[in-house]
């Protein structure tokens, strides 16, 4: 086991088999992995250089720094930003580093003409229209009309076009089908105006798992934007538990203090756990810094010995407690915060622990402190 406090286990073969998984489910679309967040707090340039080697030839960034770090680790291919824009340090990284910013309104231009202006051929841009997210994009009226704008400029070439799902992981496909009409819509304008939309695409993780009722709905998409489904964990109620995708992150810690605690005795700050027998608890060095969200105290359950455990006592920063009652567990024993145990006897869930702490998978990936090591598990 790592001699660190407490680390990350990254199964790049996992990641590996998620994204062919993910190639059967998006019917011959192509991919665009996102990586944004450090890839959901996997290690973006371990994630990026990983999905090479399986075909993978576009990512997805929010930021340009995040984009510069890929390119400065020597990831080629495609680099969509997706969150374009907003300074002219960031319109020079873009021509410097080969990057496709989107543009989300006319404003933006300006920047995104001072980035062309350094490119050393026409800048691709993508545009993102809103549908219905009413978060970031074009608005539907004004999309052609921004279009027309990026294909007269000589500086720039129309890469792409894509609109977001807002309710993509509901049961029913309902909205996420009108918002599908609205941006095919749009597609069709752009055509008549003599305007190739170049690549399009709409279907993030959770439109994927819905499937052919979504994806049939849009038969103009060339590619997909999948996120979450490429780390193995669940993002929707739809999904088909014949195909399940395998977790990729597995956060392990140790054993580093076991004491016995009396009847009506507290445990951590504020002693918002007292134990109602005598009992045994276990310290592990892991607290809120490294990801182990404070809403867990009191709810949360560890990995520890082929069972779980209930957290007991506050999440404090650096450290948590579990009850283990006279479970024969020693200092230095492996424990599993979410994911799969060392030992390979079970573990938890990412979504089963995101679910006791009142939140999504999401947050609890990327929640993942920087002073946890990243340690991968190699390749196929």
């Amino acid at each position: 086991m790592s001699e660190s406090r407490a680390h990350a286990v990254i199964d790049l073969a996992a990641l590996q088999q998620n994204f062919r998984t993910t190639q059967q489910r998006s019917e011959g679309r192509e991919i665009i992995a996102v990586i944004k967040a450090d890839a959901y707090g996997h290690g973006a340039v371990r994630v990026a250089q990983t999905l090479a080697g399986v075909g993978c030839r576009r990512l997805a960034v929010v930021t340009v720094d995040e984009a510069a770090e890929l390119r400065e680790a020597g990831v080629a291919g495609e680099i969509l930003v997706l969150g374009g824009l907003s300074a002219s340090r960031e319109a020079r990284m873009v021509a410097e580093y080969d990057l496709c910013p989107v543009v989300h309104h006319f404003r933006e231009l300006p920047l995104v003409l001072e980035a062309a202006r350094e490119a050393p051929a026409p800048l691709g841009v993508e545009i993102e229209v809103d549908t219905g997210m009413q978060r970031m994009g074009v608005a539907q009226s004004e999309a052609l009309s921004l279009s027309e704008a990026v294909e007269a400029d000589p500086l720039l070439n129309l890469s792409g076009i894509f609109t977001h799902f807002s309710h993509a992981d509901d049961v029913s496909p309902e909205i996420s089908l009108r918002q599908t009409e609205l941006f095919r819509s749009l597609i069709h304008e752009l055509r008549a105006a003599g305007i190739a939309p170049g690549s399009v695409h709409a279907a993030n993780s959770s439109a994927l798992h819905v499937g052919p009722p979504l994806l049939d709905a849009l038969p103009e998409a060339t590619a997909v934007r999948p996120g979450l489904m490429l780390y193995g964990a669940t993002v929707a109620p739809h999904e088909d538990p014949q195909q399940r995708f395998r977790p990729v992150m597995s956060v392990r810690t140790r054993v580093v203090a076991v004491r016995e605690v009396r009847p009506g005795e507290g445990v951590g700050y504020g002693g918002s756990w007292r134990a109602s027998r005598a009992t045994r608890v276990a310290t592990l060095p892991i607290g809120y810094a490294d990801g182990v969200l404070r809403t867990l105290s009191n709810r949360g359950q560890i990995w520890l010995a082929g069972a779980r455990r209930p957290m007991v006592g506050r999440v404090s920063m650096d450290y948590l407690t579990v009850e283990i009652g006279d479970s024969p567990v020693e200092v230095g024993d492996s424990a599993t915060y979410f994911g799969l145990s060392s030992e390979g006897d079970g573990g938890i869930p990412v979504e089963e622990q995101s679910s006791a702490a009142d939140t999504i998978a999401y947050e609890l990936l990327v929640s993942v402190g920087n002073r946890l090591p990243r340690e991968p598990l190699g390749d196929e």
